[in-house]
């Protein structure tokens, strides 16, 4: 038995989606297709970023890092997925299950606070407009993105290191396109609790502790621009965080439904729908709800477009 066990700790096997040869060719298409707009989206963001000084600010040097982790999320999980779509065995090893689960914690993990971080630069951008320089120094944005960094890292070294208390009896076939925690711990035979435990103990920490910046940081943008007497100042302030309150919104939904919610580790199938969510779709919007609502990044893109040709 403990020779079975340990057999079965070195390596898994992705389910994924269907076994239905047409399927897998419509699917395939269309996650590449996905992976490839997120990529072009995200580090072209990045770099259109770093190319501009008009773009040296603030907020847009925490949604370069937040399109930098959306590109980390979607490269640990989206060429694994599309190699087994034509895989006959689907095997994934333990290093590479841990390897994926990683990346994945860390992009998610840092997002939480470059989505905070975002939230209070808005803040104080809308409420102390004058004072915006001082208390958004750059020294104060490199602090805040290396702590989100380093949140990321502490997190899933924490959550991977807790993963290794587990052994795996039985069945060792992943009903997942990926390798995450929760379907990890139906195939132990070892009782998850502490993981769980540990699991809802840090993301929800994570999660409550940001959306609290996120929601105090709202309610001081919001009662200045009901202050406002123009219309237009009105308008103006709410549209700079009209993109960044959706991508919060669904980020967050997806998130919390997933790892926070009540007996998460006895839920089913529906798991992969939300991961796909926050996996996949996240990434592929957020460069586009950020981009195509801003004008000067829309005008930096047309003057390089200019240039090229």
């Amino acid at each position: 038995m403990i020779e079975e066990n340990h057999s079965l700790t070195n390596e898994f096997i992705l389910i994924g989606f269907t076994d239905h040869p047409e399927l897998k060719s419509i699917l395939f298409v269309v996650f590449l297709t996905i992976y490839l707009i997120t990529m072009v989206g995200n580090l072209g963001l990045v770099a259109l970023i770093y190319m501009e000084r008009r773009l040296h600010t603030p907020m847009y040097i925490f949604l370069g890092n937040l399109a930098l982790m959306d590109s980390c999320c979607s490269c640990a999980i989206t060429p694994k997925m599309l190699e087994n779509f034509f895989s006959k065995d689907k095997m994934i090893s333990l290093k590479e299950c841990m390897a994926q689960f990683y990346f994945l914690c860390l992009a998610e993990t840092t997002d939480f606070f470059l989505l905070a971080a975002m939230a209070y630069d808005r803040c104080v951008a809308i409420c102390r407009p004058l004072q915006y320089h001082t208390m958004m120094s750059n020294t104060l944005c490199i602090q805040m993105i290396t702590g989100a960094y380093i949140a990321g890292n502490l997190h899933s070294m924490i959550q991977v290191g807790f993963l290794f208390r587990l052994t795996f009896c039985g069945s060792h076939q992943i009903n997942h396109f990926f390798c995450d925690v929760l379907p990890l711990y139906r195939l132990s035979c070892v009782d998850p609790y502490i993981n769980e435990l540990m699991i809802f103990i840090f993301s929800g920490s994570f999660q409550i502790l940001t959306m609290t910046i996120v929601i105090i940081s709202y309610i001081f943008i919001l009662f200045t621009v009901f202050l406002m007497k123009s219309k237009e100042g009105r308008g103006k302030a709410l549209s700079t965080c009209a993109s960044h309150f959706l991508s919060v919104s669904i980020f967050y939904g997806s998130l919390f439904s997933m790892y926070i919610r009540p007996s998460s580790v006895k839920e089913g199938d529906k798991d992969i729908l939300i991961s796909v969510f926050y996996t996949l779709v996240i990434p592929l919007l957020n460069p586009f709800i950020y981009s195509l609502r801003n004008k000067v990044v829309i005008n930096v893109m047309k003057k390089i477009i200019k240039k090229i040709q």
